[in-house]
This record gives structure tokens, C-alpha cells and sequence, in this order.
């Protein structure tokens, strides 16, 4: 069963803070390499309302964020296409966390190191409300979906691919 305590903040909360987001704090015990399945299971929500923080890159090896629902992978091909890139491919983890200041398994798209372009799936926008990194492994928080259209103005895109 999740953990019912108070996180310290982390730049995450604090980017939702100041920015007026009302939120809920959602820890769990993190599983290293579990991913969003373990996430969904200690929470008691669907998988497919976790929303995962992937940080890839161009052929330019510039950085972007992409927003997926946690059942779902991102065709990079599929992305490649819509946002006018010859490919798309996942960072390196120390690549990832060089250019958003968090851990690989914690990272969030709020109060990233650096400011990056964002690609959200659209279908996220459908969910009622959805799970998402807070900034530390084994921390969600759960939000409106479209305070990420206010938040990080993404391009919406449909990239998903079944799991």
C-alpha cells in the first residue's frame, strides 16, 4: 500500500507551487527498472492514467521531453515525423539527468534544469486526472492533465504504441 507521509519538496513541487497547481502527493515504494506498472499497483489507479517523463533526443542531440501514458511506448518514429526531426531516440541516463537535473526513475517535466520543448500525447488530455513524477523516485503527484497545456504549452502529438 502507498506511504501516507509528507515529501520534502523537490524543484518539481515547488515549479507547481509557485505556479499556483493544486496537487496531490502520491509516494510508493520505488522499484528499481519496475516502471510505471509498479507505480499504477501501489497507487490503485490504472497504468494508463501514469504519465511518464521520457527525455529523448534529435539527430542533433537536442533534448525534448515527451509525455506518455505509462501502458503505452512512443513510436519515435511516428514522433520523428510530427515534429519535423530525422529520428528520435531516448537519452543516455546521465545525458537525461544532465539536462533536467533529476534521477532517471524521478524525473519531472515541472523545474527542469533546462528548459526544453515538450511533446504531450493528446489522448492524455482525456484522462480526468493523471500521475506524475514528482521529482523523486517513488513520488507521484497527481494533477489536472490539462495544467500541462498551461504549464509547459506542448505540442500535442500521437505517438503511442501499445506496451
Amino acid at each position: 500500500m502507498a506511504k501516507k507521509e509528507h515529501i520534502s519538496e523537490t524543484p518539481a513541487t515547488q515549479f507547481l507551487r509557485k505556479h499556483g497547481v493544486s496537487f496531490s502527493e502520491h509516494p510508493y515504494d520505488y522499484e528499481e527498472h519496475g516502471g510505471t506498472s509498479v507505480s499504477a499497483r501501489e497507487l490503485g489507479v490504472d497504468e494508463h492514467a501514469v504519465v511518464k517523463t521520457l527525455i529523448m533526443e534529435d539527430e542533433a542531440a537536442k533534448p525534448l521531453v515527451v509525455l506518455m501514458h505509462g501502458d503505452c511506448k512512443v513510436s519515435t518514429k511516428n514522433l520523428a515525423r510530427q515534429i519535423g526531426c530525422k529520428k528520435v531516440e531516448p537519452c543516455k541516463p546521465e545525458v537525461a539527468n544532465r539536462h533536467t537535473g533529476f534521477l532517471v526513475g524521478g524525473t519531472s517535466p515541472f523545474g527542469t534544469r533546462k528548459q526544453m520543448p515538450v511533446y504531450l500525447e493528446k489522448t492524455v488530455l482525456e484522462q480526468t486526472i493523471i500521475y506524475i513524477n514528482g521529482g523523486r523516485r517513488g513520488f507521484l503527484v497527481g494533477i489536472n492533465p490539462h495544467e500541462l497545456v498551461r504549464l509547459l504549452q506542448p505540442v500535442l502529438v500521437e505517438a503511442a504504441l501499445p506496451a
